[in-house]
């Protein structure tokens, strides 16, 4: 079964190379500014990806950090004693493939990721931008000396998503992420393996240099004695000569993709949030 899960990953991310291969003439044939600009500025929106796409030959370090909850108050500073770090390398094979590997000290999570860009939406044309997402981690946190039965193979989780966005105007733009992802090894007896969750976020500009986004992942099959809930978060993006700076709040500590859809743990209305921020550097 979970070589099945792996299989059909990849030849979901495979399928997806062709079909952008299968656009390449279409896209050669018609001139840039047929499209629209991007949906979004930033790769993310705040936990979830966004469509936007690295360029081809581009080198990004993308540094995050997720502080412990500001409900600690002074016995933390807000969180800042307790900070979650994630390190991430993304590199632009073409204009619509992108490849990535990280670190996080989540759950000492290693991680590899292919974005593949489906389609993209144009003035007076195809109405979305349709980007493929996909993800292969490993929890290095697992210890046999308390999980004696312990394989490889339960270290192991995956991701596939499925990104949808429309710039509605240049201001205002939406996205819905239908999401499938896995996990060889649960916390929680009652959940399966198998979880799906229907993401949609969006972004507002407010000035030139500054917008307002938000996401949020509805869980479907959460198990009823699971203590975790739907991740919700809330941020802006600030452009800084071509780079973008974003800070926001959120419930969900974790910043893989499992982790902030199977693990968010805070409560908005109980002031149990996180405050964090995403940086990159560029190299071309």
């Amino acid at each position: 079964m979970k070589t099945k899960i792996v299989l059909s990953i990849f030849l979901f991310a495979i399928l997806g190379s062709n079909a952008q291969e299968d656009l390449l003439a279409e896209f050669d044939s018609v001139q840039p500014s047929s499209f629209k600009t991007a949906a979004f500025k930033g790769l993310k929106i705040v936990n979830f990806e966004s469509t936007k796409m690295i360029s081809k030959g581009e080198l990004y370090f993308v540094v995050s950090h997720r502080f412990g909850s500001v409900k600690t108050g002074f016995e933390d500073f807000f969180g800042l004693d307790q900070a979650v770090t994630r390190l991430n390398f993304l590199y632009g094979i073409t204009d619509g493939i992108n490849i990535g590997v990280s670190r996080s000290s989540f759950q000492k999570i290693y991680e590899s990721s292919l974005k593949v860009r489906l389609i993209r939406e144009k003035k007076d044309g195809f109405p979305f931008t349709i980007v493929s997402s996909n993800n292969i981690l490993i929890n290095t946190a697992l210890d046999r000396q308390f999980l004696p039965g312990l394989e490889f193979d339960n270290r192991l989780g995956y991701t596939a998503q499925m990104l949808i966005s429309k710039k509605f105007n240049k201001n205002f733009s939406l996205q819905l992420i239908p999401t499938f992802f896995h996990d060889n090894l649960v916390a929680i007896d009652e959940q399966d393996n198998s979880q799906y969750v229907l993401g949609f976020g969006g972004r507002h500009k407010l000035t030139k240099r500054f917008s307002l986004n938000f996401d949020y992942g509805l869980h479907l099959n959460r198990a009823s004695s699971s203590p975790f809930v739907n991740p919700l978060s809330i941020g802006v993006d600030i452009e800084t000569g071509g780079h973008v700076f974003q800070l926001h709040f959120t419930n969900a500590q974790p910043m893989n993709t499992n982790g902030f859809l199977g693990q968010a743990t805070g409560d908005w209305g109980d002031g149990d949030f996180f405050f964090g921020f995403n940086l990159s550097r560029v190299f071309n």
